[in-house]
């Protein structure tokens, strides 16, 4: 995994010659939100920062029983409900004024049940775009008014889906959210330059402890992770190194782009329908 160590200075930044903002290694290490970071992806991402020197402060709409922990530092937690622009505008202040500044946002916070476009309720469909589209887009602007003030700037990374490249029938709403956080990350990388870098990160199949949730049984989720052509599914690990990178000085020129980590991809159905060439 990614490692990025304390105290050391980026000297390679967005033009000519100057610091990237928010990717420069701190004596502190990085000050870093991420939404949604008390389980699965999230608790992986936080675990991963920590692990690499940095502070971090998860949120979550209710308190969890255990924050994450690594290299003896625990993440701090602040109550929020990202969708709530005023709880939004409030998570990003309780940051600034815990670590004094932001480096580094990872909105993570998402997700949707399976449920057809034609059976769920209207309310239902706005619910599942506003957390996966809309809060994302509310937290961003109250960080990216904060690292638009800091001398080093700041970096935003969203946590897509690759359902939101392909069809996505059973979460519609869902996919199509993604799709436009994908865009919407190209968007303000061009906005809110050169002083904050914006990426997506777009997981494939991830084993959390809420996996079987998606994937089913045990043989259900052997089958699908048998189409992964790594032949796995991702673990919180692998999206975390993904977005370490994002966040550290290698990745000082890489702004408004879409790394997707999905183990090779999803193999066209038709190969399968066909049988062996």
């Amino acid at each position: 995994m990614w490692r990025m160590r304390p105290g050391q200075v980026d000297s390679v930044g967005p033009g000519g010659g100057e610091p990237t903002g928010g990717t420069g290694r701190q004596p502190d290490g990085l000050a870093v939100v991420i939404t949604g970071g008390t389980r699965g992806i999230g608790a992986g991402l936080a675990r991963a920062f920590l692990q690499s020197g940095n502070r971090v402060l998860v949120c979550g709409r209710n308190s969890p029983a255990d924050l994450p922990s690594a290299a003896g530092q625990t993440a701090s937690f602040h109550r929020a409900d990202v969708r709530d622009p005023d709880q939004a505008a409030v998570l990003i202040r309780a940051a600034v004024d815990q670590f004094g500044r932001i480096d580094v946002l990872i909105s993570n916070a998402g997700g949707s049940p399976e449920v057809a476009a034609s059976d769920a309720s209207p309310r239902f469909l706005q619910k599942i775009i506003e957390l996966n589209l809309t809060a994302p887009l509310l937290v961003a602007r109250h960080a990216n008014a904060v690292m638009q003030g800091q001398e080093r700037g700041g970096a935003i990374i969203m946590i897509g889906s690759v359902s939101g490249t392909r069809p996505s029938p059973g979460t519609a709403a869902y996919g199509a959210a993604k799709a436009g956080l994908h865009h919407l990350v190209s968007s303000l990388a061009i906005e809110w330059a050169p002083k904050v870098r914006l990426a997506c990160v777009a997981p494939g199949f991830v084993q959390t402890e809420g996996a079987a949730e998606h994937y089913g049984d045990a043989a259900a989720t052997a089958a699908v992770r048998a189409t992964v052509p790594l032949g796995r599914l991702a673990t919180p690990a692998d999206v975390a190194a993904a977005c370490l990178f994002l966040a550290s000085p290698q990745a000082s020129y890489i702004s408004g782009s879409t790394l997707v980590v999905h183990g090779g991809g999803e193999p066209p159905a038709f190969l399968t329908a066909r049988g062996p060439a």
